[in-house]
């Protein structure tokens, strides 16, 4: 690409746009050019606060403004493919898709083939691996200081009352959203991969325990690593009457490693070298999503600028995925499921074409900037 500034374009407005739109605004090489949500007053509040121009349909948006490069799509998470599909395909943009990316790794595997072929880029966004804590327990097992893991475990105690799932006809439901280990776990989930090696097999259970949605508020589950290594996963938003705990924690053969924190931005206990505990500690009680999307954006800069890789390759973002939804083919099947067999759940993500609708692009929509 050129030296000149890279466009930025958002698709979806809600709480976590606007870390997206700072975040942009922040790297230097890129600036933010405009931002789109069905709901054209969510879209004008960015809109007035970047200074941008705010759109409800993306086509029109995309349409106007060909210099956008990249798209961040941050709409329910069972839209993610449908969108980013439409944005790749017909637009030919890359994307950034925020967590998790996308509800099955069929999806997956077509988006990145529509982007080669285009010469494009898909992005997802695990910002968390970006933490110092995290670093620097991934430093400690690369280098083999905490030694061969010997147990993993995860814990996520978290509350979701019902208001919370009320907000939105999306929310709570398998077509578009999924539960606490699809949409509050999956960050933890993420990190059971990046920090513990890929897992052979699982046995889970999920149920529903507090709020009236169809999808689980609790699960819990028994992890066999490819080392040989075992782990535990705990992910319940009924917990009562707050936000407990959120924590991964590693049993080496050298020392223990633990981080919590509201969003595993501490290192709590670090065996090996303990002063570090506190040199590797982030402060994020002005946000919960902390720095890693600054982080992030730089390395998008970087990847369209350089043609360098991004740090969360095809690969690493399907082994999520596919870890993902075999802890829901497991609750469906009723015994451990085998990573390698690349089962999807039929539950996840499964066809809702009535609820799709709701946050689909009315094509007589045409409210643009100054309107």
């Amino acid at each position: 690409m050129s030296s000149e500034s890279i466009g930025v374009a958002l698709i979806g407005c809600g709480r976590i746009a606007g870390h997206h739109a700072r975040a942009v605004m922040d790297t230097e090489g890129l600036h933010l050019v405009a931002v789109c949500d069905l709901q054209i007053d969510a879209a004008q509040t960015y809109g007035q606060e970047f200074s941008v121009p705010a759109f409800d349909n993306y086509r029109r948006m995309l349409r106007e403004h060909p210099e956008v490069a990249v798209v961040a799509i941050m709409t329910p998470s069972g839209m993610h493919y449908e969108h980013a599909r439409e944005v790749i395909g017909e637009f030919r943009k890359s994307v950034i898709l925020e967590k998790p990316a996308v509800l099955k790794n069929s999806q997956l595997g077509d988006l990145y083939e529509q982007a080669d072929t285009q010469g494009l880029s898909v992005f997802p966004v695990f910002q968390n691996r970006h933490n110092f804590a995290v670093q620097r327990v991934k430093a400690g097992l690369l280098t083999d200081e905490l030694g061969a893991l010997r147990a993993f475990a995860v814990r996520v105690r978290w509350c979701r009352p019902q208001r919370y799932y009320d907000l939105a006809p999306w929310r709570g439901t398998f077509a578009l959203d999924g539960g606490a280990l699809t949409n509050q776990g999956i960050h933890h989930i993420d990190l059971l991969r990046h920090l513990g090696g890929e897992v052979r097999r699982v046995s889970a259970k999920l149920g529903t325990m507090r709020a009236n949605i169809e999808v689980e508020d609790i699960a819990v589950a028994i992890i066999e690593f490819e080392s040989g290594a075992l782990g535990t996963l705990e992910v319940t938003t009924a917990a009562e009457p707050i936000d407990y705990e959120a924590s991964v924690s590693l049993v080496c053969a050298n020392g223990l490693a633990q981080i919590g924190g509201i969003a595993v931005n501490e290192l709590q206990t670090y065996s090996p070298a303990e002063d570090d505990c506190v040199a590797f500690s982030e402060d994020f009680s002005e946000s919960v999503y902390g720095n890693g999307h600054r982080k992030i954006y730089a390395q998008i800069e970087e990847c369209l600028r350089a043609g360098t890789d991004f740090s969360v390759s095809r690969a690493d973002v399907e082994g999520t995925v596919r870890l993902l939804n075999a802890f829901y083919v497991s609750d469906e099947n009723d015994g451990w499921v085998d990573l390698s067999a690349g089962l999807e759940s039929a539950r996840l993500g499964r066809a809702d074409e009535e609820l799709s609708d709701l946050y689909r692009t009315r094509e007589d929509s045409a409210m643009g900037p100054g309107e």
